[in-house]
């Protein structure tokens, strides 16, 4: 058996890349939802206007699949939606990666939170109010 840890790396954007994820209501809906939809545990994310990154791993050997995971908070937070006008929310797909290495999970941390630095939001990564860590991912090596 492999005891090595999964960590893998999310990519989720919203319907025709419409900016309404980066707003109080927006980003408290989402983080709720997944920390009610606990079958994975999302570490640290950053929520941009359109698209959302995060990081996760399953919550026990036995969670979900992925997809069914996704799927299962993202029809939660449509249901919830405080703007029927922007419906629908999301991209149909969503793209993710399983990270090879225990340091890889950092360097791509630091690459996704200067990600509102590059789409010009904030000056400084630290400044922009919609990232965090929910859960503390760890790495075990066998």
């Amino acid at each position: 058996m492999d005891d090595r840890s999964t960590i893998v790396f999310v990519t989720i954007c919203s319907a025709r890349r419409k900016k309404i994820f980066a707003a109080n209501d927006s980003a408290r809906l989402i983080v709720n939802a997944w920390i009610q939809a606990n079958e994975w545990l999302v570490g640290r994310y950053v929520i941009l206007p359109d698209h959302i990154h995060f990081f996760c791993a399953p919550s026990h050997a036995a969670s979900v699949e992925l997809k069914q995971w996704v799927n299962y908070w993202k029809s939660f937070i449509s249901r919830q939606w405080p703007r029927l006008e922007e419906q629908p929310i999301w991209e149909k797909s969503f793209w993710d990666r399983q990270l090879r290495r225990g340091e890889s999970y950092s360097i791509k941390w630091n690459y996704v939170r200067h990600n509102p630095v590059r789409h010009g939001l904030v000056k400084n990564p630290d400044a922009w109010p919609y990232q965090g860590e929910l859960n503390e991912l760890l790495w075990h090596d066998p």
